[in-house]
């Protein structure tokens, strides 16, 4: 069985949009659809993609938080380090291989996220369980949102 990867035309018809919607609502499904197919279908392909893992990035009134699933990587192979406005994190995956009981098979995976506020970066902290790697970057003082109270006279 060999697999095809199927590549878009440059140019799509798009029906009208009607009420005066600016955006159709089904848009962001297709791009979802395409990524869930990329990632499941990369160790086929051979593509550079396969080394990229999800990240959720998110935030609240004190920090910046970065979610990252990395299942079957084990706690001593994950770097992340903080460079500027970037996080980075590093992970390598050893498997077995299934012929051989001595050899090993190494994977590595890298991304590079886009902090949004100014953090401290001597605060920022991790934690991994069960696959999942969560680092919390807590936000400077002046970029935390003030509440100001307006006296109205």
């Amino acid at each position: 069985m060999r697999l095809v990867q199927y590549t878009y035309p440059t140019y799509r018809s798009l029906p009208p949009i009607l009420g005066g919607m600016s955006r159709f609502p089904w848009s962001g499904l297709e791009s979802e659809i395409d990524r869930l197919f990329e990632t499941s279908l990369a160790d086929f392909s051979g593509s550079t993609q396969g080394s990229r893992f999800p990240v959720d990035l998110f935030e609240d009134k004190d920090a910046v938080h970065v979610r990252a699933e990395l299942p079957g990587v084990n706690r001593d192979d994950i770097n992340v380090e903080m460079v500027e406005d970037y996080l980075t994190i590093n992970a390598v995956r050893k498997t077995q291989v299934a012929n051989e009981k001595t050899e090993e098979e190494t994977f590595s995976f890298s991304r590079s996220v886009s902090i949004p506020e100014p953090v401290q970066t001597d605060k920022v902290s991790a934690q991994y369980e069960n696959g999942v790697l969560h680092v919390t970057l807590p936000k400077r003082e002046e970029a935390k949102p003030k509440k100001i109270l307006v006296a109205i006279k």
